[in-house]
């Protein structure tokens, strides 16, 4: 039967979730792993901090604003092609990195690897949420811990290599590597076939419809969640950019911190355990929001988000305080990139899964523009605490509408589409 997937499919599941993990791990760097080569390409070429972040900008603006169009083509297409040519991309974009001898060279590299990583980064949160319709919080969550968490186990690596060889040849040899892995576990990719994947979830509200990317933007339950992914994008998004300028405001990056038996400078320290928590909390609230529903859970992270945020800009100056609450702040933070495609593929089916979360995805694209604001903000007022009361306000502010706002619609269509179907039956 149509619903029901045989032992062999549901392993062969498993192994497209595993391979999608392991191609975001590959492309974890070009976001996560930036912020430390923005002081090193500050002291060589003398740029500012906000020209250099602009390249931030450029690359987090095509990596998800053209994801819609590469969804496009893995909905038509299947997911291999896709994914094998944003490993060439990203892989060329570093080592454009490494040889940039000018702002502009160095955007160029940026809207390159934005393409590819977003090509890469949508494709397998797409075929997660096809392949896994029982279990679609998890299974996004999952696939985008691997883009979260993947750079933890190189942050010292890459914080060595640029001591001991520079930040080019760091570019250029790490970005070599991991556009070669993911080329070669593209070829292994495949969307699920008719009779491949288990029933969707009946205790969650799920479509008995696919709805086309047209039809998605014309209801208002989008826009609700596309203004949501916004305002809690934006703090998750600066902390990423900006925590190594901030810790070294703060004056607390290379003090050492002990903590679990480990002794690090504070700004390492944080980056490691950012990058694990950051990780660990997608899938955890992805399967969290399966048991207790995508809206409650966005309450609970959301707040707990806002509070993180406003305790980092009056505890931060503290060592061990900055490396624990920015931990706090980004697993309250990222679990946006398991909690929105979930709901996103509930409220409008499967069959255009992938278009339609790159669609709500491009929503990052747009909190990252407000990043180079951040610095602004910052040498307008002459510290950062007015940026991280801003970001923790708009948490805030997605927190109620989870429950205020989008509860109520997403009820509404629900009630509407059951009428419409027992209309249809009688």
């Amino acid at each position: 039967m149509a619903d029901r997937a045989s032992a062999p499919a549901r392993s062969y599941r498993w192994l497209q979730l595993v391979i999608g993990i392991i191609c975001m791990t590959m492309i974890a760097n070009l976001q996560y792993g930036w912020t430390l080569f923005v002081t090193p390409m500050d002291d060589k070429y003398h740029w500012g901090r906000a020209g250099i972040q602009i390249a931030f900008s450029i690359f987090v603006l095509c990596e998800t604003w053209l994801v819609p169009v590469e969804g496009w083509f893995v909905d038509r297409f299947g997911p291999k092609i896709v994914v094998l040519v944003g490993g060439i991309l990203v892989g060329i974009a570093w080592v454009l990195n490494g040889m940039a001898e000018s702002l502009t060279m160095l955007y160029v590299a940026a809207a390159i690897g934005g393409i590819g990583a977003g090509g890469v980064y949508g494709t397998c949160v797409g075929n997660a949420l096809k392949w896994f319709p029982d279990r679609r919080g998890l299974a996004a969550g999952l696939t985008a811990a691997g883009f979260g968490a993947g750079s933890a186990l190189t942050i010292i690596p890459i914080q060595n290599m640029i001591t001991s060889s520079g930040y080019q040849a760091t570019f250029t040899w790490f970005g070599i590597g991991q556009g070669i892995v993911v080329v070669l576990l593209a070829w292994f990719l495949a969307a699920p076939q008719p009779g491949q994947v288990p029933a969707a979830q009946t205790r969650l509200q799920q479509s008995s419809r696919d709805y086309t990317p047209v039809e998605m933007v014309k209801t208002p339950i989008f826009w609700v969640l596309y203004i949501m992914f916004v305002s809690v994008g934006v703090g998750g998004l600066m902390a990423t950019a900006q925590l190594a300028p901030i810790a070294n405001d703060f004056q607390v990056a290379k003090v050492p911190v002990s903590l679990i038996g480990i002794t690090l400078p504070a700004l390492t320290f944080a980056l490691s355990i950012d990058r694990i928590m950051n990780g660990i909390t997608r899938p955890f609230f992805g399967w969290i929001s399966d048991i207790i529903g995508r809206e409650t859970t966005m309450f609970i992270a959301f707040g707990i988000e806002a509070v993180g945020i406003w305790a980092l800009s009056v505890l931060g100056d503290n060592p061990v305080l900055f490396v624990v609450i920015s931990g706090l702040v980004f697993f309250a933070w990222g679990e946006i990139y398991s909690l929105f495609p979930s709901t996103c593929t509930d409220v409008y089916g499967t069959k255009y899964a992938t278009t339609n979360a790159g669609l709500l995805y491009t929503a990052k694209g747009t909190a990252a523009i407000l990043v180079p604001f951040a610095n602004v903000l910052n040498t307008a007022t002459g510290s950062w605490h007015a940026v991280f009361v801003v970001a923790a306000l708009l948490n805030g502010l997605a927190a109620i509408m989870a429950l205020v706002v989008l509860r109520p619609l997403r009820n509404a269509q629900q009630s509407r589409s059951a009428t419409a179907g027992a209309t249809k039956v009688a």
